[in-house]
């Protein structure tokens, strides 16, 4: 009887240590769970604040509209371009101001410190009209080279004739047919070297008498009358043989009567 007491007070004290035990039990287990946490979003807004966002579905609806503008620049870069500079003409800017002005581009030119290349000579030609009329005019082209000046040199003439570096043209007298004339370009170090495009000989063009001229045009005129003088005798002499024909087939008829009657 003892022991079934026993065992009684055993198990009532068992069944009220188990609540306890359970809540302790539960309550360690929620503790070592690790908690939920949610993760800090952070949005830049155009004007550079900031905007926290930590997940909700409730905020979803107030983040801010963020629109990024990409500005695109594009890079246009322009060819240079060749300086406007010829040089067979005379008296203009000098193609280094024109770089140095515009930013345009120079052919390649040989330093002061070389020799010049030679020019060329662009025409021989006898001056029709004025004082120097009958002369003949020398025209050449700048190379590519620093040039302090140029020197005009006739072949049997020992003197040559010497012009500024802006020139491309000038007077050299009176030639005979097949004379030879040279351009050389000079500066500090020294000057061109003769070659097949600066030297060239005096060939006067060819130029139709006017005398000549004047005889061809009046031989065309009379041919041309003498043409139509035939033409208008030629067809007269056809009209008076058709009716000299017609007017004998006429009389030969023996249906016809002298007086025009059967």
């Amino acid at each position: 009887m003892t022991s079934l007491c026993n065992n009684h007070m055993v198990l009532l004290l068992f069944l009220s240590i188990m609540p306890s035990f359970n809540s302790h039990i539960f309550t360690r287990a929620a503790s070592t769970s690790p908690p939920v946490t949610r993760s800090q979003i952070l949005f830049f807004t155009q004007n550079g604040s900031k905007y926290d966002y930590d997940g909700d579905d409730e905020n979803q609806s107030a983040l801010p509209d963020v629109r990024v503008s990409v500005k695109k620049t594009s890079v246009h870069q322009e060819r240079p371009q060749l300086c406007q500079h010829n040089p067979c003409v005379e008296d203009q800017l000098p193609c280094a101001n024109l770089s140095q002005q515009t930013g345009c581009l120079c052919p390649g030119f040989s330093g002061a410190s070389e020799p010049p290349h030679a020019p060329q000579i662009h025409d021989l030609l006898p001056v029709k009209e004025g004082p120097n009329s009958g002369k003949v005019e020398v025209q050449w082209c700048a190379p590519s080279s620093v040039v302090s000046g140029y020197k005009v040199t006739i072949e049997g003439n020992g003197s040559p004739q010497e012009f500024k570096d802006s020139k491309r043209r000038g007077l050299v007298g009176y030639l005979e047919v097949g004379t030879k004339v040279c351009v050389e370009a000079v500066n500090s170090a020294g000057h061109s070297s003769p070659s097949e495009f600066s030297c060239k000989r005096y060939e006067p063009p060819t130029t139709f008498d006017r005398s000549l001229m004047v005889g061809v045009i009046a031989g065309g005129v009379i041919l041309l009358l003498l043409i139509v003088i035939g033409t208008v005798v030629l067809c007269k002499y056809l009209i008076y043989q058709r009716k000299d024909r017609d007017s004998n087939d006429g009389l030969g008829n023996p249906s016809y009567s002298a007086a025009g009657t059967l």
